[in-house]
């Protein structure tokens, strides 16, 4: 039987360039945002947009340290993050339950999926200035909203996950004599894995939507009240600082995320890494 030779300089040449072609494309972020804001700046001195219509990337900046300095800015992003997270963590641990319940029960599933249907085709952002009448424009109205918009996402990714555990797997456990829990622990969650991570990446990002659209309807602090509030003063340079806390908050949670399904997952890339 022929043994195939290793060459070891190919595959320590093909690991260098894994390694450059992962920091060509790490080096490519910083070069494209720079890109972008030159292109900005070079936008609004070409046309000579004023300050209220399109503020220059210079005067965003000084606006946001000028706000930030003052502690006001941390202030309304906290109250934000606090709506965003708790609303998440609500929507996740209820769909996680619910959609084990209906992907094991499949009698249960069909009493259910007529209303499932009919609240995933309700527009739950609209329903904000309705939540703030009935909950007041305190923090409940906005964590009630965030669940509603993070839930349904989840709950169906949950659902197709719990329902992905390979048959064979579970007359395996059942074999075994394993409980419901060890089965639970060691088949059905690490099958489920990628489709519930996958909800998390959606859900995590929409919980940011969910607590701003909150804000919105009826708060006095928060990052969209803070939107708003520049808005009436025509300070588009504090309403361009909100957004860019928005963007930066939307993408730490969503790397949060995309690094606990690298760990989580991990296992599912050993047996490649030993094949090689």
């Amino acid at each position: 039987m022929a043994v195939q030779e290793k060459h070891p300089g190919r595959d320590g040449w093909g690991r260098l360039s894994r390694v450059l072609r992962r920091r060509v494309e790490y080096l490519l972020i910083p070069v494209v945002l720079a890109l972008f804001l030159l292109a900005w700046d070079w936008l609004v001195r070409s046309q000579g947009y004023p300050a209220y219509f399109l503020p220059s990337p210079g005067r965003v900046m000084e606006r946001f340290v000028e706000y930030a300095s003052g502690g006001a800015l941390w202030l309304h992003t906290a109250q934000t993050l606090l709506e965003a997270v708790t609303g998440f963590a609500l929507g996740v641990a209820f769909s996680f339950a619910i959609g084990y319940l209906l992907a094991k029960s499949p009698l249960l599933e069909k009493l259910v999926s007529p209303y499932l249907v009919a609240a995933i085709s309700i527009p739950w952002i609209a329903m904000a200035p309705l939540l703030v009448v009935w909950f007041g424009s305190g923090l409940e109205p906005k964590v009630i909203l965030c669940f509603l918009v993070v839930f349904f996402p989840i709950l169906v990714n949950a659902i197709l996950g719990f329902r992905s555990v390979p048959p064979a797997m579970r007359e395996l456990m059942a074999t075994l004599r394993a409980t419901r829990w060890q089965t639970f622990a060691h088949v059905e969650l690490p099958s489920a894995l990628p489709a519930l991570l996958s909800g998390l990446k959606v859900g995590v990002t929409l919980s940011v939507i969910g607590a701003v659209v909150g804000e919105f309807a009826g708060s006095d602090r928060g990052l969209g009240y803070l939107i708003l509030l520049a808005g009436g003063l025509f300070d588009t340079s504090l309403k361009f600082v909100a957004f860019f806390v928005l963007i930066m908050m939307g993408i730490a949670f969503y790397v949060a995320v995309s690094l606990l399904e690298r760990w989580l997952l991990a296992w599912q890339r050993r047996p490649e890494a030993g094949g090689r």
